[in-house]
C-alpha cells in the first residue's frame, strides 16, 4: 500500500491535499545526512540509559555520558538508547514540553553529535501525549486555528470503560480554554495530554519531529505508547487498525528520506498484540519490545523452574530477514504483568507479587473496564527481584548473570538497562523522597563515585560488570548470535534454561536457573565459550551456572540428572 493509500485509509478525501504537504516536509530534509544503515547483527548491544544517568559536577550531562560510554563500555556496546532528553514537565522525561530541543539540563544537540560519531543512537519518540505546558497545547487553550483540534477531547457523560488504561486517575481532565470548556484526554496523567491524530495537522506535525530526530543521528526511533495512538468511540482504542496504518506510513515516509532507520514499537501489552506491530514482516516495525522475556524470567528464578519460559520460547515463530526483537530483562518502567497474560496463572502472577514485595519492590496498578484494579507492572531494580535473597555476592552476581545470559541468548537484539550492567540495587531513597514507585529503579549516578567503585574488584558493581563484558566480548564475534539465527529450544530438565542457535558454528545455551548442581548426559561435544574448557558427553552444571557451548557435530540431548 502507497502513502496515499494509507492517507485515504485514514483521512478519507483529504489524502491529496496531505500528500502534497508531505512531499513538501521530504523535500525540505532532502540536503540532510542521508547515511544508510545495515540490519543489525550479533555486534549490536543497545545500553538504556537516561540522559543525566550519569552526573559529574560542572558538566552537562549529555558529556559525561559520552565519557562514561568512552571509559566503560567502548568496545562492548556500540549503541545507546537515551531516555526522552528534551525539555519536560513530569514524568521523568515522558510528559515533553518542547520536541525539537535537547532539555538544556541535559545539553545540546552538540553533545548528541559527539555521542553519534562513536556510537549508533535511539531517540525516543514520545507521541501520543505532550505535556499542557507545551506551546502546542497552550495554543489549543487558547483556540488558535491551527491547534483547534490538536489535542483530543471527550464527553465527560459518556462511557469509556471499554478504553484500555494503563492507569487509575480519569480518562479526561477539565481545562478551561478561550472557546469554552474542554474535556480532554489524558491517558497517563492530567500533565500529558493525548494529541489527536485524527487532525491531519498533527500528523504532519510528528512526521516533521521524527525526520529531525533521523536527521540529528538516531539509528533507532523508539514509538512510546504507540498503541494508544488512535481512539475510537465504542472500542478499547488499542491498537486500532488506523494505528497500525500510522505506523507503517511513518515508516515509508522515514524511509524515504534516511535508507535503514528502524522503528521500535513499545506496546506493554499481551504477546500477540504486540507482535502485531510486525505489521506483514516487512512494512510496519523493525522491532518490537519482546515483553513478556523480563517477567517470565524472573517466575522462572523465584521458582527455579523454567518450563513456563521454555514453553513460551518454543512457541514464537520466526521473524522475518527485516524484523527482529527487541530483547530486555530492565528499563526505566517496572517489569510488567500484562504480557504474561495468558501464559502464567493467575496464582502464579500473585506469587510473582508477593515475593517482589518481600525483596523491597512495589506495585502500580491500572483500572479495569468494571472499576476494580488489577497489578501492571513490578517496580524493583531487576537485580534484587532476581537475587536478592542471597547474601554472598559472589553468588548474587551469578544468578543476576544466569538471568542476563538468558537475555544475550535469545534470538533478537539485546538492550542492557545501565542499573543492570553496573550492579545496582534498590534505590529507596529515590523512591521514597518522591513517592514515585518507578524511581526505585531510575537512580542518578556520581559519576566520579561510580569510577571509584568500578577499580575495587571486590565490588558488586565491578564483578557484574566484568561477568557482562566477558559474555559481550564472546557473543559479538559469535554468527549464532545474530538477532535473526535460528533459535531451538531445547526440554531437558526444568531447572534448565537451554536452547541452540545458529544452524552452523552452533552455540549450545544451558543456564542453571536453581541452587541444585547438575549433570546432564549429553551426546554433545565442543568448546565451552565461557569457562574456556572442552566438553564431551556428561555436562556438569553448578548452581546458577551458564554455559555457551560451541558445538561440533549435530547430536541431541539424551538425559538430565540432579
Amino acid at each position: 500500500m502507497s502513502v496515499k493509500q494509507r492517507l485515504q485509509f485514514l483521512y478519507p478525501g483529504r489524502e491529496d491535499e496531505i500528500f502534497r504537504r508531505i512531499l513538501k516536509l521530504v523535500e525540505d530534509f532532502k540536503n540532510c545526512d542521508k547515511r544508510s544503515y545495515p540490519w543489525v547483527n550479533e555486534e549490536d548491544i543497545v545500553l538504556i540509559t537516561y540522559g543525566d544517568a550519569f552526573r559529574k559536577k560542572g558538566e552537562a550531562p549529555l558529556r559525561t555520558l559520552c565519557e562514561f560510554m568512552d571509559k566503560v563500555l567502548d568496545g562492548y556496546v556500540n549503541t545507546v538508547h537515551i531516555l526522552p532528553m528534551f525539555p519536560y514537565t513530569s514524568d521523568d522525561g515522558f510528559s515533553v514540553s518542547d520536541f525539537k530541543v535537547i532539555d538544556p539540563e541535559l545539553g545540546s544537540w552538540d553533545d548528541i553529535r559527539a555521542l553519534d560519531e562513536k556510537y549508533n543512537l535511539m531517540f525516543d519518540a514520545v507521541i501520543n501525549h505532550a505535556s499542557v505546558s507545551s506551546d502546542y497545547f497552550k495554543e489549543f487553550i487558547k483556540g488558535t486555528e491551527k491547534y483547534r483540534d490538536f489535542f483530543l477531547t471527550g464527553d465527560p457523560d459518556k462511557d469509556y470503560s471499554m478504553v484500555t488504561r494503563p492507569r487509575t486517575h480519569p480518562l479526561l481532565t477539565r481545562f478551561e480554554s478561550e472557546v469554552g470548556t474542554k474535556y480532554v484526554w489524558t491517558t497517563f496523567s492530567e500533565d500529558q495530554a493525548d494529541f489527536n491524530f485524527k487532525d491531519p495537522e498533527v500528523l504532519i506535525e510528528i512526521l516533521g519531529i521524527l525526520l529531525l530526530y533521523a536527521s540529528k543521528g538516531a539509528r533507532f526511533i523508539r514509538f512510546d505508547a504507540i498503541g494508544f495512538a488512535w481512539k475510537e468511540d465504542g472500542t478499547t482504542c488499542m491498537h486500532l487498525p488506523e494505528t497500525h496504518e500510522l505506523v507503517k506510513l511513518m515508516r515509508e515516509v522515514i524511509e524515504e528520506c534516511f535508507r535503514g532507520v528502524s522503528i521500535i514499537t513499545e506496546t506493554n501489552v499481551p504477546h500477540k498484540d504486540n507482535i502485531s506491530y510486525f505489521g506483514n514482516g516487512h512494512d510496519e516495525a523493525g522491532l518490537v519490545y519482546q515483553f513478556p522475556l523480563p517477567p517470565l524470567t524472573l517466575h522462572t528464578y523465584l521458582t527455579g523452574n523454567a518450563s513456563k519460559l521454555l514453553k513460551w520460547a518454543d512457541s514464537l515463530e520466526p521473524t522475518t530477514e527485516d524484523t527482529t526483537f527487541f530483547n530486555f530483562l530492565a528499563s526505566h518502567d517496572g517489569i510488567g504483568v500484562r504480557p504474561v497474560e495468558g501464559i502464567l496463572e493467575k496464582e502464579e502472577v500473585q506469587s510473582m507479587i508477593e515475593e517482589v514485595q518481600k525483596r523491597g519492590g512495589q506495585i502500580g496498578w491500572r483500572t479495569l473496564p468494571d472499576g476494580s484494579e488489577t497489578a501492571y507492572e513490578l517496580n524493583i531494580n531487576y537485580l534484587d527481584a532476581i537475587a536478592g535473597d542471597e547474601t554472598d555476592l559472589v553468588t548474587m552476581a551469578r544468578k543476576f548473570m544466569g538471568s542476563q545470559c538468558i537475555l544475550l541468548s535469545f534470538a533478537g537484539m539485546s538492550a542492557i538497562y545501565y542499573h543492570s550492567i553496573l550492579g545496582s540495587r534498590n534505590s529507596y531513597r529515590d523512591f521514597e523522597g518522591s513517592g514515585i514507585k518507578r524511581r526505585i529503579n531510575r537512580a542518578k549516578l556520581d559519576f566520579d563515585l561510580l569510577l571509584r567503585e568500578l577499580e575495587d574488584k571486590t565490588n558488586l558493581r565491578r564483578i557484574v560488570l566484568d561477568s557482562y563484558k566477558k559474555l559481550i566480548a564472546i557473543r559479538k564475534v559469535q554468527p549464532a548470535f545474530d538477532p535473526n539465527s535460528t533459535q531451538r529450544i531445547l526440554f531437558l530438565d526444568d531447572r534448565v534454561f537451554a536452547l541452540i542457535r545458529g544452524d552452523e558454528d552452533s552455540i549450545l545455551v544451558l543456564i542453571n536457573i536453581s541452587r541444585d548442581e547438575l549433570v546432564l548426559e549429553t551426546d554433545y561435544s565442543g568448546t565451552d565459550l565461557v569457562e574456556g574448557s572442552e566438553i564431551n558427553g556428561s555436562i556438569m552444571l553448578s548452581p546458577y551456572q551458564y554455559r555457551w557451548i560451541r558445538l561440533r557435530g549435530p547430536v541431541s540431548m539424551v538425559q538430565a540428572e540432579a
